[in-house]
């Protein structure tokens, strides 16, 4: 390994004087996040042969607080776009082993001779930074996928339950999918908010596109029912399957709290019709 070094010269700027040979000898280290170096680059637009300078200059700085912040940086870019973590754990572990390499080199130039108290001291020093950037950065990363993915329930949830408007007291809830007890809470949630806030007086819900409903799930649906009838809004049912039909009258006691009809459109047809002639 060549390097250069002048008398006196502080392990801050031999790093800095010898960066393409750290360079090269991280990315032997580094065996898999070498050939994902440009791609990475590409993906995130992170610099990882910079960046790598950047956390060693701080770590031998002592510069805690930078290596925090900049720990949250980097977690917050590799959960953005979704980088693997297997390569992040390796990088930084190569980091580790080559900043220790130019550490022993740096001390066999100026002829230190550590005590074993000096050393700990040191090796405690480093490996802390280290391992801080490490913890923060994962911290980051979690914390920033927990956002997504609540983000993207949210969204799902809202798409689970879309309620339509179709005139002023009339909105349409069509229902495809799945029916889980999770759903149907979210439904049940968003629609009687929904009626509250809105004032419907008439909800459609189609359940046409719907697959099959166990008895559980049933009754929570028919409870959704009760509850639509209690915010003083009438629901009417359309689109049952003879499968759904069978279940509810052999599994579940038929209450009176709903109207149903054999289409979305024959209901459609039929109360938008009746809404015309009472406005005219």
């Amino acid at each position: 390994m060549e390097l250069t070094y002048e008398v006196g010269q502080p392990i801050r700027q031999f790093l800095i004087d010898n960066r393409q040979t750290f360079e090269s000898q991280l990315l032997a280290e580094a065996n898999n996040v070498r050939d994902k170096i440009e791609e990475i680059q590409m993906i995130g637009n992170i610099n990882l042969l910079e960046n790598a300078h950047k956390l060693v200059l701080f770590v031998v700085d002592e510069k805690k607080d930078e290596v925090v912040s900049f720990a949250e940086q980097e977690g917050i870019a590799w959960a953005k776009h979704s980088l693997t973590l297997a390569l992040k754990i390796e990088w930084i572990q190569a980091i580790r082993r080559t900043l220790w390499n130019f550490l022993y080199e740096h001390d066999r130039f100026t002829e230190k001779t550590n005590s074993l108290e000096a050393f700990y001291y040191m090796e405690s020093k480093i490996n802390d930074l280290i391992d801080k950037f490490l913890n923060g950065f994962f911290i980051n990363y979690s914390t920033y996928k927990d956002k997504l993915i609540e983000e993207q329930r949210k969204l799902v949830d809202n798409l689970s339950a879309p309620i339509i408007p179709i005139t002023s007291k009339i909105s349409i809830l069509p229902i495809i999918g799945t029916m889980d007890r999770n759903r149907v809470t979210v439904i049940e949630e968003k629609v009687l908010l929904e009626i509250g806030q809105r004032h419907v007086q008439k909800l459609i819900m189609d359940l046409s596109g719907i697959a099959e409903m166990e008895k559980e799930v049933l009754q929570l649906f028919l409870k959704l029912l009760d509850g639509i009838s209690m915010m003083g809004c009438e629901a009417v049912i359309t689109g049952l399957r003879p499968d759904l039909v069978r279940n509810m009258v052999l599994e579940v006691e038929f209450g009176q709290n709903f109207e149903t009809k054999g289409s979305l459109q024959q209901a459609l047809d039929g109360y938008l019709q009746m809404n015309d002639t009472t406005v005219n």
